[in-house]
């Protein structure tokens, strides 16, 4: 037998992650089968796996820079750990299940890295902190609901403080409490019951265990080998019936919101608990984990903009994702409810601020965040695509530089069957130009040719105000100045924000126009936008002028005209 650790410390930890990481990577697609509901996208193993896999990386990180430093390092603490493992969950936290997952993670955290911690946990320790994590993760979620995966971590919890020895027993009567109420979870929710199925949150859970117990033992437990936790999981008729399974540990409406919002936020604990009463009468699913500044918010919405406005009145919301679900897929209940169809037609389109997200969604598309300096990988595109759940997508990268990221998303979803249009925009007031004319009623490609038509007669200018010094198409702009750039070349150098504006505007409708489009950034000024639009009105006739604010969107204006 390998020779494993006798209690819990930073290696344990380490082990941990690379195991449960390796766990899931197999049970995804498993997972992902028993998860219609309450959405049909069949995501909760991949949500799983993302969530555990920026966990491990912010575990080998750690030891990474522990290692670089050299000498006599001996590595990181258990606390060092834990808290990295519990900070990358946070962050990369993706869906409902992962939410919970991550603030299970937490409540570890909070026991094995408290002031009066020891450098290695013993049985006793990691039954604690197993106990805290139970009751973190069911505080953190607004209406809990029985036969979820609350369910399955409280009786782990439950059987690890039961247990008698060290972590290996400990971790083994966890793993053996969480399969048995896993197994179980169909007698407590009526649609698990009529389905067939079993939680596939509590799945997933039960898979992370069981690499706890191979961590702590050297020996695979019983039953997570085999294709499903149990002989009364019953994962098999996840392929055959028609009835749903139940991710959600907090219980959606039925006929209920058509959006998923998801952020990290970085506010005060006083102001999460405003944003938790206010975001709980916007909607359902309703999941906010974190503290010491750092929340991670999911809820399901229908106005997308205000789920997303409350986080900025609470503090500093970024990383927003935002998923429409499509009509009639969402949040069905009743022995009568189907597993969703595909929905025809959709848009999935990047976009630069929050405001803007909302904006997107509200119109229907499934928006994915840009942040300044954070551009979304491919792999993030093709999650945006599968959520949208469609037979045909448009795609809408509003970024030059994003082109050929969007181009190997859409690659990667066409071998999966998805009928998928990429529409080279370059700027997110094209991407408005196209969502205007979209018709989902229309032959995809007679839809697509409009679109594509509305964003390439659309010229696309943005003010911003230059890092440093640098040489320009205009000529050479200090850190400061601020910079008018027209169709991507900067094209006016100026002092004054709103003159930049003014100029930038005046040479765009040079060239004739009927609609002018401005989207407010942050930081511009309350009076740019009137300004502007008070120079559409006096100097260019049958011109309309529309405003939109993006909110964080790294540019201080956006100016589209068509």
């Amino acid at each position: 037998m390998p020779q494993v650790p006798q209690t819990f410390d930073a290696l344990a930890v380490r082990a941990w992650c690379g195991l449960a990481l390796d766990a899931l990577g197999r049970a995804r697609e498993e997972i992902d089968a028993i998860n219609v509901y309450p959405v049909a996208d069949g995501d909760t193993g991949t949500n799983l796996y993302l969530t555990l896999e920026s966990a491990a990386t912010a575990v080998e990180a750690v030891f990474a820079g522990h290692e670089a430093g050299g000498g006599g390092d001996c590595g990181p603490t258990l606390a060092e750990a834990v808290r990295a493992m519990a900070h990358g969950a946070l962050i990369g936290a993706r869906g409902n299940s992962g939410t919970i997952l991550a603030q299970l993670l937490r409540g570890m955290a909070q026991v094995l890295a408290g002031e009066d911690a020891p450098a290695h946990a013993d049985g006793r320790g990691l039954g604690r902190a197993l106990r805290h994590a139970a009751e973190s993760a069911r505080q953190a979620v607004a209406h809990p609901v029985e036969g979820t995966v609350l369910t399955v971590a409280s009786a782990a919890a439950d059987a690890a403080g039961g247990a008698d020895g060290g972590c290996g027993a400990v971790a083994r009567a966890a793993y053996e409490g969480a399969r048995e109420a896993l197994a179980e979870t169909p007698d407590r929710l009526d649609v698990l019951r009529q389905a067939g199925v079993v939680d596939a949150g509590g799945r997933g859970l039960v898979t992370v265990l069981a690499a706890l117990v191979e961590t702590l033992t050297g020996e695979t437990p019983r039953g997570a080998a085999a294709r499903g936790p149990g002989p009364h999981a019953r994962t098999e008729a996840a392929h055959t019936s028609a009835a749903p399974c139940a991710d959600d540990a907090a219980a959606p409406r039925p006929g209920g919101p058509a959006f998923e919002v998801i952020y990290l936020l970085e506010a005060e604990d006083a102001a999460v608990a405003r944003l938790r009463e206010r975001l709980d009468a916007l909607g359902d699913s309703l999941v906010v984990v974190g503290g010491d500044g750092l929340w991670n918010v999911h809820v399901h919405v229908d106005d997308a903009g205000a789920a997303v406005e409350a986080g900025v009145e609470a503090g500093r919301p970024y990383r927003i994702r935002i998923t429409h679900f499509g009509a009639g897929d969402a949040h069905a209940a009743g022995p009568e409810r189907r597993p969703a169809e595909r929905v025809q037609r959709a848009v999935v389109a990047v976009v630069p601020g929050e405001g803007l997200a909302g904006l997107y969604a509200e119109a229907g598309a499934t928006a994915v965040l840009a942040r300044p300096g954070e551009p979304p990988a491919s792999g993030e595109l093709v999650q945006a695509v599968r959520r949208a759940h469609a037979r045909e997508v448009v795609l809408l990268p509003n970024d030059a530089e994003l082109r050929h990221t969007a181009a190997a998303a859409a690659e990667q979803v066409r071998a999966e069957g998805v009928r998928v249009a990429l529409i080279p925009t370059r700027s997110a007031v094209q991407g408005i130009a196209a969502l205007a004319v979209h018709e989902p009623e229309r032959r995809f490609d007679e839809d697509v040719v409009a679109m594509t038509s509305a964003a390439g007669a659309t010229r696309y200018a943005e003010v911003t105000v230059a890092e440093r010094q640098s040489w320009t198409m205009a000529g050479i702009c200090q850190a400061g100045d601020v910079l008018g750039l027209v169709d991507g070349d900067v094209a006016v150098i100026g002092q004054d924000l709103t003159d930049t504006a003014l100029a930038v505007l005046d040479r765009m409708l040079a060239a004739g126009g009927e609609l002018v489009t401005l989207v407010l950034g942050d930081g511009a000024p309350e009076a740019v936008a009137e300004r502007l639009e008070a120079r559409v009105r006096e100097g260019y006739l049958a011109v309309d002028t529309v405003v939109h604010h993006g909110g964080r969107q790294g540019s201080v204006l956006l100016i589209g005209v068509e």
